[in-house]
């Protein structure tokens, strides 16, 4: 939340702003006035980015105290170019006064969301001084284009979108660009002008964002409709017009053309009558119109909404300086007192150039979408509907060195900003860590470990970098701290004044580590081959061997932990190893042949002859067909995890021992994920072999072999398929059934997992925050208990039996949000978006359509059946808590249903399952946005993270990132990475940029990492139909 007097401005996070504090209509240097004292109400401003913020004010302020917070926050000079818009009781869209208290103006405040948007267009952008202003102007063309509201033609359109583009992903590069334009939405009919876009971006080589903005405001401003927004009338006879205000004076549009324009200079007077809006014109002999001319709106609300804005309009571009308020009449009042409250355009054109202020460059954030902007509410971030309390930390650990991370309390800090990470931190950080080593390597976040890179640096005798600042956190797996067995240090994750930092937002790993020199890795990379097949073969080689890794963590850590107790029993122990050991085996000799032949086809074998080992397919074809022999070992691995299930259930003691063991550092995932491996790899290797035979021309030496190997494992694969997807589910409702508490027999047979992620609750203390799970027989909300392993508390289900589902935005005048009418109850819900809510509302429908078909009756999923108002009887205290510091971090802590509930966003089982084909390691060269060498790791791509070691060898992973919500770019030219194979990952202001070593494993980085951050088709598979 934005606290004008306690807290830095976050300088808006995503548009990049700089940290100053920054003017609105204030003097140079000032803050936000003193509120009045009162009870603080949060009120919520969506900005031009879509994302949105939270700022306190008194009951009391004024809308200017309001707006000159948002300014602030933005650090926004020109800010009295911008309005506050919100949709009022009567459903119409109406601007802030500044002048009247807020709450008086907002009946609603906690259902209610302002729009940050611009409400003054001047004629030539060249008079907006700052970029940033210019930036914000850019992105509003942005939104009208894509809502269809600034009409033009095809060809200003295209050049409009191309300069967009620019702007976004720099030059122009036709695979790329393309792939742009089919995943984002710029106009409504984009389509039908893809090829003219492109061409148009093509010619756009080596122009700078700012460039870029400019000249799209440059076509904007020439065109008729900009800055048009259209208020419907009737003239005398009856004839459909819509009238409008611009810097030049009331215009008149019969559909989208303009038929007549009053310029100020010819008005009279403005007025309004009951439902006739009145303009009265100077005397004119030579004009042919009517002294008084008269239009009928459709409700004098209407008019009074349409007569404000043109008052504003004329005061802020004909006026030198601020109307002075009218003195108040002694007995009696006559018309409206209301007046145009802050600087004319003269006032901030004078104030800007007089008062030299530094010009400070700001950051741009990628806006890259799957819609269009205006369709969402925020993109990754934690900001959106509703505000969620980014900086409660789950836990912190104080541990010395050589010892495990001890769980336990940490001090509830009720900071409510995202912390920029700086080197402001250094002192604070190094002055707090007790007991610990002082360069300890890892500290808590939010429940997110992260790594404090000087320890790491300090140990492998490397200085911390300038670039990389002291206490800068990064995220660690598992929920252990320990790595190497060094402890952490109790304030790893703490900000410049103690506080903690924000979670999932904070940079990655270190800058520790050998720093590659690029003419020694461009000179090692040439001597490769080059051959598109040997990179397909690569993957295979580095897939295995994460693949081996993980069988390892059945076969060995397991059966090691588990072995020794005697609780845990016999015939279960013996089921996994007689069905494991043997594919472990079989794999390691078949890691080795892949090694072998990749050595000799690299040429780094004394037994090679160019030709004869450069291909892949023999190897495979030989190996799928003794893999073939093990299937009966394949088969009985879903036996194996519902033993297991069955056990844990019946014994606690078990349960305890397998919980102990997903606590170490090397059982990195969920362990129900690891004894699926085996058949999650079969659709490896299918892919794999696709990817070959598409490459290989039906001549090539290799195609028979790798069609003979694809067509024994598509097989496998259709063999094991209905087993695969079975098993996905079960394990899936059991990861689950560990993160919910007050739920009974989640697991059930015929019950098939949907969707999981936030969306906002609407009851009578507003808008709250909730992690709804869909089922295919119920739909269940929850929200983060205060309990030890951070479990999800059951405040309510829904049965889909029955159930009808309706949008209802207008309703309740909360945007994306729709109503579920149950036969019990009905809730109101609002999603972050547009895209999140047809996802939901999509799934739900199909998932009533399959409750509906199912003949099974529905089962209740709770312990104890809650009373509908069940929601409205939770403590304050209890609110409050689900998102603060109170929770001890257990293994819970970094599951996909709490990166879901930090980040606002939603999984679907197609998402699972898409992931599932979607997983690749390799090496990587790491590179922070502010340093300037590249780190070399091994990196491992599954279930919607990254996980960063130092070698493949490692048995354990030192770090992860979690990448949902992240965005996957290139670089822009103003980024200056003049490397190849360069893609960019970023969350709010946190940036990576990772360094591939071809084209096609970067291409492969960047379709796996897409699959994370952007959601699946919405179709399901057919089979998986069925299987509902």
């Amino acid at each position: 939340m934005v606290e004008p007097a306690d807290r830095p401005s976050t300088a808006g996070q995503r548009l990049g702003a700089p940290e100053s504090f920054g003017v609105s209509t204030l003097e140079p240097g000032l803050r936000p006035p003193t509120q009045s004292p009162g009870r603080q109400v949060c009120i919520r401003v969506q900005m031009l980015d879509d994302t949105q913020e939270v700022f306190q004010i008194s009951q009391r302020s004024p809308g200017k105290v309001l707006f000159d917070l948002v300014c602030a926050h933005l650090n926004l000079t020109e800010g009295d170019y911008f309005g506050l818009e919100y949709q009022d009781h009567r459903k119409m869209m109406v601007w802030l006064d500044l002048l009247k208290p807020t709450l008086k103006q907002i009946r609603r405040p906690k259902n209610t969301i302002l729009r940050f948007v611009v409400k003054f267009f001047p004629p030539d952008h060249t008079q907006l001084m700052e970029e940033l202003t210019r930036y914000l102007f850019a992105l509003q063309i942005k939104r009208d284009l894509a809502c269809g509201h600034l009409i033009c033609n095809d060809t200003s359109a295209a050049l409009m979108v191309s300069h967009i583009i620019q702007s976004e992903i720099g030059d122009f590069d036709e695979t790329q660009s393309w792939q742009h334009l089919l995943h984002n939405k710029y106009l409504p009919d984009q389509d039908a002008i893809r090829d003219k876009i492109t061409d148009c971006h093509r010619k756009l080589v080596g122009q700078t964002p700012a460039e870029s903005d400019y000249q799209l405001l440059e076509i904007a401003r020439r065109l008729e409709m900009y800055g048009v927004r259209l208020h419907p009338a009737k003239d005398r006879e009856g004839t459909k017009l819509s009238l409008s205000v611009a810097h030049t004076g009331v215009l008149v549009f019969q559909g989208y053309t303009k038929i007549n324009a009053f310029n100020w200079s010819k008005i009279r007077k403005l007025s309004f009558k009951r439902r006739r809006f009145l303009i009265k014109l100077r005397p004119d002999p030579t004009n042919a119109h009517h002294d008084t001319l008269e239009f009928a709106m459709s409700s004098r609300d209407c008019c009074k909404v349409f007569w404000k804005i043109c008052v504003e309009y004329h005061a802020f571009f004909r006026l030198f300086e601020e109307p002075k308020p009218k003195p108040k009449p002694i007995l009696f009042t006559r018309g409206s007192s209301f007046r145009f409250s802050g600087r004319t355009q003269k006032q901030i054109i004078d104030y800007v150039r007089d008062s030299e202020l530094k010009k400070v460059p700001f950051e741009r954030g990628d806006r890259i979408s799957l819609t269009s902007p205006s369709c969402r509410a925020n993109k990754g971030s934690s900001s959106s509907i509703p505000y969620i309390d980014c900086s409660d930390i789950d836990s912190e650990c104080d541990v010395t060195k050589n010892h495990r991370a001890a769980r336990g309390h940490s001090s509830a800090h009720d900071s409510n900003e995202d912390e920029p990470t700086s080197n402001n931190n250094k002192q604070g950080v190094s002055a707090g860590h007790s007991g610990g080593q002082a360069g300890g390597l890892f500290g808590v976040v939010n429940g997110f470990y992260h790594t404090n890179h000087q320890g790491l640096q300090q140990q492998q005798g490397i200085p911390a970098s300038e670039d990389s600042p002291l206490g800068s956190p990064h995220v660690v797996v598992n929920g252990n701290g320990s790595v190497n067995d060094l402890g952490m240090g109790s304030t790893g994750g703490l900000g410049p004044e103690g506080r903690q930092l924000s979670p999932l937002t904070s940079p990655l790993l270190t800058e520790a580590g050998y720093v590659r020199n690029d003419d020694e890795d461009e000179a090692r990379r040439k001597k490769f081959p080059t051959d598109k097949a040997y990179f397909i073969a690569k993957e295979l080689l580095t897939t295995e061997r994460t693949y081996l890794k993980d069988l390892q963590v059945v076969t060995e850590s397991f059966q090691s932990a588990v072995g020794k107790d005697e609780a845990f029993p016999d015939s279960v122990k013996n089921l996994i190893s007689a069905n494991y050991d043997p594919v472990y085996k079989f794999h390691q000799g078949f890691l080795k042949e892949v090694e072998q032949r990749l050595a000799q086809w690299e040429g780094r074998s004394n037994a090679h002859i160019k030709g004869d080992y450069q291909r892949i397919g023999d190897v495979l074809l030989k190996n799928i067909q003794g893999l073939r022999q093990l299937t009966v070992h394949l088969q009985k691995h879903s036996e194996c995890l519902v033993e297991l299930e069955r056990v844990c259930r019946t014994s606690r003691k078990v349960e305890t021992l397998c919980r102990e063991f997903e606590q170490q550092r090397v059982c990195y995932l969920p362990f129900n994920i690891f004894l699926l491996r085996p058949l999650h790899r079969l659709l490896h290797y299918k892919l794999i072999l696709e990817r070959l035979c598409k490459h290989y021309p039906p001549t090539h030496d290799d195609f028979r072999d790798c069609r003979a190997a694809l067509a024994d494992i598509s097989e496998m694969v259709l063999q094991l398929q209905g087993t695969m997807m079975k098993m996905e589910n079960f394990q899936k409702l059991l990861e689950l059934k560990k993160d919910l508490t007050g739920i009974d027999n989640l697991v059930i047979p015929g019950r098939e997992f949907i969707r999981l992620g936030c969306l906002s609750k609407l009851s009578g203390k507003g808008l709250q925050q909730r992690m709804f799970f869909l089922f295919s027989d119920s739909l269940i909300y929850t929200s983060r208990g205060m309990t030890p392993l951070n479990q999800f508390k059951v405040h309510g289900q829904l049965p889909l039996y029955g159930m009808t589902i309706r949008e209802s935005e207008e309703e309740w005048g909360v945007p994306h949000s729709f109503t579920l009418f149950g036969q019990r109850q009905s809730v109101v819900v609002a999603a972050s978006c547009a895209p999140e809510m047809e996802r939901w509302v999509e799934d739900i429908r199909m998932a009533i359509d399959l409750a509906e078909q199912s003949s099974s009756p529905n089962t209740d999923l709770l312990s104890t059946s809650p009373s509908d108002n069940s929601e409205s009887q939770e403590s304050e205290e209890e609110l409050c808590g689900s998102r603060s510091s109170l929770e001890r971090q257990g293994q819970r802590g970094n599951t996909t249903v709490h990166v879901c509930w930090h980040r606002n966003t939603s999984v679907s089982m197609v998402d699972f399952s898409v992931a599932v084909e979607n997983q690749l390691s390799g090496n990587l060269l790491r590179k922070f946005k502010n340093s300037n060498g590249w780190q070399k790791l091994w990196v491992v791509f599954t279930n919607f993270s990254l996980f960063f070691y130092k070698s493949h060898q490692d048995d354990y992973p030192l770090a992860s990132l979690p990448l949902l919500g992240y965005s996957v770019t290139v670089p822009l030219e103003s980024e200056n990475i003049h490397k190849d194979y360069v893609f960019k990952l970023h969350f709010k202001s946190h940036v990576y940029y990772f360094r591939s070593e071809s084209e096609y494993t970067f291409e492969r980085w960047m379709e796996v990492i897409r699959s994370a951050t952007c959601s699946a088709s919405r179709s399901l598979p057919s089979t998986r139909k069925d299987l509902y």
